[in-house]
């Protein structure tokens, strides 16, 4: 079957089907429209070899597929939790673009020449990707700052990457098993909005302004400030962090700092972002957490963050809770509430696989014991029992697997569940304190006011119902006219026992009565009253059993 696609769409569309033949067997695109020539999948590696390679070709497909492999690393339905890993560490490094280039962009988006805006501007990037690079610079103050420039066209490309992707995943929803069951369709609107928040940096610079106000009382943080006046949809400008990638530091240089401590207070920072804030950094992969010169560590790349609503963080303090205490019936009571289970939900199997999870940890070392991950598993455990859980469990899976390669990097023998531990009092105290806040405590001050202002009104019409006998006090109950039926059923069962007990009576004494009048050598009236009574008593059980029967 040919397709009508544009010579691009159809060399990507190539592309795709290789890919998921390659790594997910060719069973799962076997009913799938192909082009006119064969397709060689070429052979399928073993994991976690494959994972690696999965990530390798991705990253040679461009940025939009970098993107797509991230997100393809939160759906634990869709792929192995080995590819989970590879996929959420995808890191998109490529060759840097020209310096002319970066000074045309800045010009324009800043309205100023470099040398103008600036007293220094090294010409070499710090780091490139495939969305943008970042170089030095200095203001005309001599402030240090880091200059975050967006790649040229990159925006064009990633529209007509997602044009053809959008094509490519209608195909496959429309025409395969594998399409219909995971939805690409909705899978590339997630990642076109993820792609044009990420590439609009001044949200970026609001996530920075957000995070650096929340995270001020910490002493071990720091988080880059934007330059507002040298910061656009295109070009962000903020402090310049002077330090080293975590991933960088010897073990001499870890000898000079306080690795626990810095773990330790990086944990606390964003067990307060998750679970107080409501607002967290969702990356803080190695690369992007720096310990500064003075000993601090520094977020940065704030292009992906992530929100939690309320009702949700209290759910996720009790599972963190319940993890680390070991408490497996109460952690997968809380994991089913998060989620939505299906028709198919088998829930026998999902809490015996959670029990055997929690019970794994509790009996890991302390250097094993990954919290992060356990939080995966969770996922993915609830995916293959039939349990839908939101995406935010996955965000904060991934975060907490980055952060515990962070704190284990810094401190060895760090033990986030003693962490969690440690810091759950702290915080169910900032929780409550933030329930008090002053939005809070006004909106209670209105709702009060209100009740207040509309008391007398009600009061008088109370009393005035009540002086004039009108008063009444509605109930609902049960049917009455059921209640009734069934009160009638049992006095008349009551009264026919009554009958038949009187026949009985009435039948033995005339059995002392002299009669001509015998029935099987009986007096006769006695013997008819116990017939009589016989049939009744036997008529009633069986109403009685026929009702009975009727009823259940």
């Amino acid at each position: 079957m040919a397709l009508s696609l544009r010579p691009k769409h159809l060399q990507l569309y190539k592309d795709v089907l290789k890919l998921i033949a390659k790594y997910g067997h060719g069973d799962l695109v076997k009913d799938a429209p192909i082009i006119d020539d064969p397709l060689d999948y070429g052979p399928t590696p073993p994991v976690p070899a494959a994972a690696k390679e999965l990530a390798d070709d991705l990253e040679k497909l461009g940025p939009t597929f970098v993107k797509l492999g991230q997100l393809i690393s939160t759906r634990a339905d869709f792929i192995p939790p080995a590819y989970m890993d590879a996929l959420a560490r995808l890191q998109d490094s490529v060759e840097p673009f020209s310096f002319g280039d970066v000074e045309a962009i800045v010009s324009v988006e800043i309205g100023a020449r470099l040398s103008k805006a600036f007293s220094e501007f090294e010409s070499t990037p710090m780091a490139a990707a495939s969305l943008g690079q970042v170089h030095r610079a200095a203001l005309r103050d001599g402030r240090p700052v880091a200059v975050k420039v967006q790649r040229p066209q990159v925006r064009e490309r990633v529209a007509e990457d997602l044009d053809a992707m959008h094509e490519i995943a209608q195909i496959l929803d429309e025409h395969t098993d594998f399409g219909r069951r995971y939805g690409f369709t909705r899978m590339i609107e997630e990642l076109r909005k993820s792609l044009i928040r990420e590439l609009d940096y001044r949200l970026e610079a609001g996530n920075l302004r957000l995070l650096g106000e929340k995270l001020a009382a910490f002493d071990k943080i720091v988080v880059p400030q934007p330059v507002e006046d040298y910061s656009t949809g295109r070009v962000l400008t903020m402090d310049y962090i002077s330090g080293r990638k975590i991933t960088k530091l010897g073990p001499l240089a870890k000898l000079d700092v306080d690795g626990e401590a810095l773990a330790e207070e990086l944990f606390r920072a964003y067990l307060q972002q998750i679970l107080v804030d409501g607002f967290f950094h969702a990356d803080p992969h190695p690369g992007n957490v720096f310990l500064t010169d003075d000993g601090r560590i520094a977020l940065l790349d704030l292009g992906m963050t992530a929100r939690i609503d309320g009702s949700l963080q209290e759910q996720l303090l009790k599972l963190l809770l319940a993890m680390a205490e070991g408490q497996s019936d109460k952690a997968a009571d809380l994991a089913v509430r998060i989620g939505e289970p299906h028709e198919n939900f088998n829930e026998l199997q999902f809490r015996r696989r959670i029990a055997e999870l929690i019970a794994e940890q509790q009996n890991a070392t302390v250097g094993d014991r990954q919290v992060g991950r356990e939080v995966m598993s969770i996922k993915v455990i609830a995916a293959d029992t039939g349990i839908r859980v939101p995406p935010q469990l996955t965000m904060l899976g991934k975060t907490l697997l980055n952060l515990d390669l962070v704190a284990r990097t810094l401190a060895p023998g760090f033990n986030p569940n003693e962490s969690i531990r440690r810091n759950a009092a702290e915080i169910f105290h900032r929780r409550t304190m933030k329930s008090f806040n002053s939005s809070n405590f006004f909106s209670a001050l209105l709702e009060t006011r209100e009740l207040l202002e509309k008391l007398p009104t009600r009061l008088n019409q109370f009393f005035e119902l009540l002086a004039t006998n009108k008063l009444r006090l509605q109930i609902d109950t049960i049917d009455e006219d059921l209640l009734m039926a069934g009160l009638q059923k049992i006095a008349n069962r009551i009264t026919l026992g009554l009958i038949l007990a009187s026949l009985i009576v009435g039948a033995a004494m005339l059995m002392r009565v002299e009669t001509t009048f015998r029935i099987f050598g009986y007096p006769g009236f006695a013997i008819l009253f116990f017939m009589g009574a016989s049939a009744g008593a036997l008529a009633l059980v069986w109403a009685i059993l026929r009702s009975d029967r009727r009823s259940k």
